[in-house]
């Protein structure tokens, strides 16, 4: 257990999407800052207090559910930043399920449904983000994947401890 430190909870990416995302960070995030893999955030602070229950409810989910399926559909920009954009209303409704749960706990960008993406670029000019954009957009090929299951991490003021790891089990048709 993480003592006093802010729970996130990401979507597990493919290995294949996971290697390329990490490239593409390599190659294109402030090195200074990129001590994080790649990763799909959908909730970015949950209390420490509640990281028994939140064990609890993504072993439930990783239960219940099978691989969600997902497609990655593109560039997106941040502003100071790109990324690579991720549609899955699967994704959007294990996490609203889980926002349920937590009614009350989340922080005020938690209470919100994020955009699915992995950002590759973060921190840098407009103009750096639109040339990178640029470059990108005609690599990026659309594509289905499944994301094999959910992850738990500890935030500790930059690089996040792995607390573990839950692999969707759960059937198709449930």
């Amino acid at each position: 257990m993480a003592e006093n430190a802010p729970l996130i909870v990401t979507a597990q990416l493919p290995k294949d999407l996971q290697g390329w995302a990490n490239r593409l960070r390599q190659e294109h995030f402030p090195p200074e800052r990129n001590y994080l893999d790649a990763h799909v955030t959908l909730f970015h602070s949950l209390p420490p207090s509640c990281e028994g229950e939140v064990r609890e409810c993504l072993i439930t989910m990783a239960r219940e559910y099978a691989p969600v399926p997902a497609r990655l559909a593109g560039i997106m920009s941040l502003g100071g930043g790109t990324a690579l954009k991720l549609e899955s209303d699967a994704m959007r409704r294990v996490r609203d399920e889980i926002a349920n749960r937590f009614h009350g706990m989340l922080t005020s960008q938690d209470q919100h449904s994020p955009r699915l993406h992995v950002t590759v670029q973060n921190k840098v000019t407009s103009k750096e983000a639109k040339a990178l954009q640029a470059e990108l957009a005609p690599q990026v090929i659309e594509r289905d994947f499944t994301f094999p299951g959910l992850e738990l991490h500890a935030y500790q003021g930059g690089p996040w401890d792995h607390l573990g790891t839950f692999t969707f089990r759960g059937r198709a048709d449930a």
